[in-house]
């Protein structure tokens, strides 16, 4: 049995040009960087990942200490623009993850998260959600936003420092 789904939207303005945004997030091997520590995350299909519609992904991680697998496919590849990621299996009765870029000129753009869900009732299910479920996700999507930005900022060309004066 399922509950009712849920939704989750994020929003982040990065100083990037869109097609590079998207290239960070094109790469697969990159989810492991952006996911939170504690989750102990691991992407387990082997390098390299070639992303595109149909491509199936799969991945290893710990929530609350017990051990999942979980496994993905991207359903839409639109570079540079959107992309969305369906679990096949895993631990929601749903899971289907829309990634939207927006170019908001000057070198920059807008990434959206939109993540519909539904978890696995259970006798437990609703007291699950309260308690972990949704707070776990806004936690994952918080370090996300920092870890994104950490990413963002390596990326970038360092400006050159200031010409010294002559003495």
């Amino acid at each position: 049995m399922s509950g009712r789904e849920e939704l989750l939207i994020r929003e982040q303005r990065v100083e990037l040009p869109l097609e590079s945004t998207f290239e960070i997030y094109g790469d697969a091997l990159n989810l492991e960087e952006i996911t939170p520590p504690w989750l102990g995350f691991r992407v387990t299909t082997p390098a390299p990942i070639e992303m595109r519609a149909g491509t199936v992904i799969e991945y290893r991680l710990r929530l609350h200490g017990i051990p999942v697998r979980w496994k993905t496919r991207i359903e839409t590849w639109e570079p540079p623009h959107r992309f969305v990621d369906v679990q096949l299996s895993g631990p929601y009765a749903l899971w289907h993850h829309t990634h939207e870029f927006e170019p908001l000129g000057e070198g920059a753009a807008l990434i959206r998260d939109r993540v519909r869900y539904r978890i696995r009732f259970g006798p437990f299910g609703r007291l699950a959600l309260v308690l972990f479920v949704r707070r776990d996700l806004e936690r994952i999507f918080d370090y996300r936003r920092e870890a994104v930005s950490r990413l963002i900022d390596r990326r970038r060309p360092t400006a050159a420092p200031p010409p010294r004066s002559a003495p």
